[in-house]
């Protein structure tokens, strides 16, 4: 028998977001779980946070102790919203065993839910269940959807992330979620591993553009270093820099869609930075734009006079990307 002592999710935390034109209070909870069966993703820390070789029985009173965790630490009344994260998909069977998603349905009935998984197992019979386990009608679309897209460029997701799923993957697991009633929220990734500033600049603005039609949430992810990772590789072999927060404003400002962005790390070297003297400002100014999408916030600090400014143009301008060979 698992103890409540013995077992919680990775991390969990209260915070707010913008859902439905509400600023909702939001419990984020990432589940530690049997792992992502893909595992490759260059620039994924997450998928190193699993239970290894672990029999299926273990595994759900393990997951189960998780979720009276999760119970006796944070009151329902304290939030609207569920953010739910695993080390991979919560969707698949395979990594969060059923019975453990039906618990976890059954304690966060009636909130807004978003949960996020890999297109493979976005699929009719297993998010309309969830459906049915959470909605208690009283909000107009009570699950989302989160899918890591990263970018509508399959070249890109290819070479630069390693995904293994397509746009066309991502269109028909969007189609699914639509119509079984179910929202979907798409998580696009600034500056993955070798492109350069502009190149990354010009992708966000095209993916935005081209997800915006199957998205009924966009967040802008942008690109952090974490441990263990092929992106850490090259980071601390001066082949890779995280985004300027100068390019996030650059990106939200060019858009009409409402995208949310939180700059995790912002301001340190393994995440997106500028120069130290302006990061929080602009950090700040992003956060309060996605949860209000004031323009006037983020124009104000990117009009902001910063010596680290006229950095990032030049960079835009003279960066080169790598030279190589796309056969060996």
């Amino acid at each position: 028998m698992v103890s409540r002592t013995e077992e919680k999710p990775l991390a969990s935390w209260m915070g707010e977001d913008l859902i439905e034109g509400e600023v909702r209070r939001t419990l984020t909870v990432i589940l530690k779980s049997s792992g992502c069966r893909w595992n490759r993703c260059r620039m994924c820390g997450y998928r190193f946070e699993r239970y290894h070789s672990i029999e299926e029985n273990d595994l759900t009173q393990r997951m189960l102790a998780q979720i009276r965790w999760i119970e006796g630490n944070y009151r329902s009344d304290d939030y609207d919203v569920v953010k739910i994260f695993t080390s991979g998909s919560f969707f698949d069977s395979g990594e969060v065993p059923v019975e453990v998603r039906d618990r976890l349905g059954s304690l966060i009935r009636g909130k807004i839910v978003i949960a996020e998984s890999r297109a493979e197992y976005i699929t009719s019979p297993v998010i309309s269940s969830f459906l049915d386990l959470i909605d208690t009608g009283d909000h107009q679309m009570p699950l989302y959807v989160a899918m890591g897209l990263e970018t509508t460029n399959d070249q890109i997701r290819e070479k630069c992330i390693d995904k293994g799923s397509t746009f066309a993957d991502f269109i028909q697991a969007a189609n699914t979620a639509d119509k079984a009633g179910v929202g979907v929220k798409t998580y696009l990734m600034m500056k993955p591993l070798f492109l350069t500033e502009s190149e990354a600049i010009a992708d966000m603005k095209i993916s935005i553009s081209e997800a915006a039609p199957y998205s009924d949430l966009i967040s802008m992810n942008l690109c952090t270093v974490q441990k263990r990772t092929d992106l850490e590789y090259y980071w601390k072999r001066g082949a890779y820099r995280p985004p300027y927060l100068w390019s996030a404003l650059d990106v939200l400002l060019s858009t009409d869609e409402k995208v949310s962005c939180d700059p995790v790390g912002g301001g340190y070297a393994r995440g997106p930075h500028n120069c130290g003297n302006c990061d929080r400002e602009i950090k700040n100014a992003i956060n309060e734009y996605s949860l209000s999408y004031d323009r006037d916030l983020i124009q104000a600090v990117y009009e902001t006079e910063c010596e680290c400014k006229k950095e990032w143009q030049y960079v835009l301008l003279h960066e080169m990307p790598w030279c190589m060979p796309l056969t060996r």
